[in-house]
């Protein structure tokens, strides 16, 4: 009987056939654009190619990025802005959401407002900013600026400042969403935890520390897992306000970026690919780490 209930569980029937049949299109997809697109970048990151016909170089190419200065600058870059906008964005849009969760009425609106960014493209978003960051008097910024005796900034033009503009355009978008994010956890902490600390005679501020926070653990580590490895794919907004170079002086320059430049401008593909598989494992490393000393314990006992 045994034997009959276990070959009836391996068998294939005709609902399973038309199961299939209906993946099917799915799979063929992810095979098409995820799968052979990966083999394909693994086997040309060891050739000397344009992507149509090249020669195997071996290890060529992982040799000639991890030597090439422009690489490092660029991660170097990605790494600096990706650091500074994710802690930022963190801490803002947990707050954010602290106190949204604590207003009486609104909640909604406030939703609403703070989402809309997100709704933004990054086109659309950097051509708001490089208005609002001209260079001039003209630009939003250094027109409130000046009226506190503040000479312009050159957000997007100076390399000492074009970095913590492309982080403060960046949080603009981001805020809001993580902001959901956080409430949609800081709605789901037990009452009776509040309740109970209220007895002891425990502050809002005390609370907010020692029951809100540990609470969120595992908001915290999803947010700061999600957030590393969007930082690490930085693009669209630094091509938009730097170009292909980077600009000013190459301090927009990421790792995608430098991807990109050799892949379309330059027809390096071979160089391309093996770019594109070194910062794979450095998102791959950067994620274990994370998931390794983030995530040991998340309950709250």
């Amino acid at each position: 009987m045994d034997v009959k209930s276990k070959n009836e569980g391996c068998s294939f029937s005709k609902r399973d056939a038309i199961g299939f049949l209906f993946v099917l299109p799915m799979l063929f997809g992810i095979f098409l654009f995820v799968i052979y697109p990966m083999i394909a970048s693994l086997i040309f990151s060891f050739q000397q190619t344009n992507g149509v016909s090249g020669t195997w170089v071996g290890v060529s190419n992982y040799r000639s990025i991890l030597t090439d200065s422009v690489f490092w600058k660029s991660l170097y870059n990605t790494v600096y802005m990706g650091i500074f906008a994710l802690l930022l964005d963190i801490c803002i849009s947990f707050i954010l959401a602290s106190l949204i969760n604590n207003v009486k009425w609104g909640k909604n609106f406030f939703k609403s407002v703070y989402f809309l960014p997100n709704v933004v493209s990054v086109v659309a978003t950097s051509i708001l900013f490089s208005f609002l960051f001209y260079p001039n008097e003209v630009g939003l910024m250094n027109f409130f600026l000046g009226k506190f005796g503040i000479k312009p900034v050159g957000w997007f033009t100076n390399p000492s400042y074009a970095k913590w503009g492309i982080i403060l355009m960046s949080l603009w978008r981001s805020i809001g969403y993580d902001s959901i994010i956080f409430l949609a956890g800081l709605q789901s902490v037990p009452s009776e935890l509040y309740e109970a600390a209220e007895v002891d005679g425990a502050t809002g501020l005390k609370k907010w520390w020692h029951i809100t926070i540990p609470s969120m653990r595992p908001i915290f580590v999803f947010m700061i897992m999600i957030g590393t490895i969007n930082a690490m794919k930085r693009f669209g907004d630094v091509w938009m306000i730097g170009g292909t170079a980077g600009n000013p002086s190459g301090s927009l320059l990421t790792v995608v970026l430098y991807i990109y430049r050799n892949a379309f401008m330059a027809a390096q593909v071979g160089i391309a690919s093996a770019a594109a598989y070194i910062l794979f494992v450095i998102i791959l490393l950067l994620t274990i780490l994370n998931n390794k000393f983030l995530n040991k314990d998340t309950s709250l006992y």
